[in-house]
């Protein structure tokens, strides 16, 4: 039997190259939703695709029935998304979500890397942050996954750290983000319950390569 995924937020580019991943493997049937579905290219290997508003709770009713797994890369009122998905998830048992956010939302990005990062990221942290922890509450076999600073680099190359350890790595590509989630969809035993840190290993410094 198949494992149908949700990908909310489907027009991103972490979520295409998510989709690049696993569009062609048999054993999983992708459902895509984005607010403008023109955005998605016809080569997807999706079987529904829906076009709707993540906060609308209608749209997210019809998308999240008969799930497996919903994957949520989102912009936006993220807090106020995690909170009506998880919900809608507990409402038709659908207990797998991977929900993306952005480091710091822990406080773990240390000295002068940290005092950069929170301050490009401004007032945006606080709306991550807690959409961080409306997700670590909600009951769900949740992954939380916290990017570095993102490239457009064709590499796969990446390191992880749990909630609790220091975020150093500066950079990391959106494809490599995208190899690390498909792996989770792959291997949804993987990682539950947990915060994870992404990033480019042996790419450290104060701020990114690109500023």
């Amino acid at each position: 039997m198949k494992t149908k995924v949700l990908i909310l937020g489907a027009g991103g580019a972490i979520a295409q190259h998510t989709i690049g991943f696993l569009k062609d493997n048999k054993d999983v049937e992708l459902t895509l939703f984005a607010r403008n579905a023109s955005h998605l290219t016809n080569d997807t290997g999706a079987s529904l695709i829906f076009e709707g508003d993540v906060l609308n709770k209608e749209d997210l009713d019809r998308a999240i029935k008969g799930q497996d797994i919903v994957y949520a890369n989102l912009t936006g009122d993220v807090d106020k998304m995690a909170t009506l998905i998880s919900e809608t998830m507990a409402k038709h048992s659908v207990n797998r979500l991977i929900f993306v956010t952005c480091l710091g939302v822990h406080n773990e990005v240390e000295g002068k890397f940290g005092e950069w990062n929170n301050r490009m990221i401004g007032s945006d942290l606080a709306r991550y942050s807690r959409a961080a922890r409306n997700v670590e509450k909600s009951g769900l076999d949740y992954t939380v996954v916290r990017p570095s600073w993102l490239t457009d680099k064709d590499e796969i190359d990446y390191e992880t750290t749990q909630k609790g350890e220091p975020f150093r790595g500066t950079e990391v590509a959106r494809k490599a983000v995208g190899a690390y989630i498909a792996d989770i969809i792959l291997h949804p035993e993987k990682d539950v319950k947990a915060s994870v840190g992404i990033n480019k290993s042996g790419v450290y410094g104060d701020k990114p390569s690109f500023y």
